[in-house]
């Protein structure tokens, strides 16, 4: 009962670490399988279709659902909070942070604490997912179910630490997901309520848009730590496995430009040149129009003329 209790008192606070989080962080890497527990829902969650079937409103809210997510974690998780790409209000920090955490990837200082480590050590073995080092299955999920990855560690953002709201998310980071969750089921009520053409009821939103749209979400964004270093192309020589990889570009708006990104981290946009499909991109280029965001940082000469310089001496090859 007091390893169930102590299982409680970690999810709802993630920053309680009965040895210290430091101990934890010395640990050596093995599955943990107390930390399997929530992926297993959320997968199991799926099944549950079975039950409560399918419509074409549930189908377009989960689509949906999991494209703001994903925008969520893409242009702010990733491109501003762990590489701060442009600059943006705190209010807006604070709501975008909210919409990322509603992805189920865990609190945003967490998140930019362990790109932020990922980016440092890219395919050695401090990298906690690295196919080379550790394996595929290991870079795709094996690594979140190690204890040793789970704690803060809040040296590497002490730009982000100072924000007592981001804290506050990091720390509860539970609280976010759930209460999208019961929103997802009260808008499905609703719709049963007072718009039953549309087909569909609390469960079955619930099922589509949390479970499937979320799941979905996960795998998309995980292959970018194990697929986006295994298949595809590199334009730059990196001292990583980074690849560039256009369906996963088109399955994450833009992430896949994963061997770009590791070779100038901190501009806005991934897709460096005009083919290469970058949605959030896009996206954050309209929201600067509006005043939400600004000084997007650009991708510097330099490493154009790079780009150019390996063309021609592939060519010449």
């Amino acid at each position: 009962m007091r390893s169930i209790g102590l299982m409680l008192c970690q999810w709802a606070d993630s920053d309680y670490h009965v040895e210290g989080a430091d101990v934890v962080r010395a640990k050596a890497d093995r599955v943990d399988w107390k930390r399997c527990i929530p992926f297993i829902i959320l997968h199991l969650g799926c099944l549950a279709v079975i039950w409560v079937g399918f419509s074409w409103t549930a189908l377009l809210v989960a689509a949906f659902l999991y494209a703001v997510r994903m925008f969520a974690v893409t242009a702010f998780y990733h491109r501003y909070l762990s590489h701060r790409s442009y600059r943006t209000s705190r209010v807006m920090q604070f709501l975008f942070a909210v919409l990322g955490n509603s992805s189920c990837q865990r609190g945003p200082i967490w998140w930019a604490s362990v790109h932020r480590h990922h980016h440092k050590h890219s395919d050695e073995k401090a990298d906690p997912h690295s196919p080379r080092m550790h394996g595929f299955l290991w870079s795709h999920i094996g690594w979140l179910t190690s204890e040793k990855n789970f704690p803060t560690d809040y040296s590497r953002v002490p730009d982000l630490a100072k924000f007592p709201e981001l804290v506050f998310l990091n720390r509860f980071d539970q609280i976010v997901p759930l209460a999208y969750g019961a929103l997802i089921w009260l808008g499905g009520w609703l719709m049963e309520r007072f718009a039953p053409g549309l087909g569909t009821n609390g469960p079955q939103l619930f099922v589509w848009g949390f479970f499937i749209s979320t799941v979905v979400l996960l795998h998309a964004t995980f292959f970018i730590n194990s697929l986006a270093h295994v298949l595809g192309s590199k334009r730059f020589e990196t001292d990583d496995d980074s690849r560039n990889n256009f369906a996963l570009a088109l399955l994450t708006l833009g992430e896949g430009w994963h061997n770009n990104h590791h070779r100038f981290a901190h501009a806005a946009r991934q897709g460096f040149y005009w083919w290469e499909i970058d949605i959030s991109y896009y996206l954050l280029k309209i929201m600067s129009w509006f005043g939400l965001i600004w000084d997007l940082r650009a991708v510097p000469e330099s490493v154009y003329a790079e780009a150019r310089a390996q063309r021609q001496t592939n060519v010449r090859a």
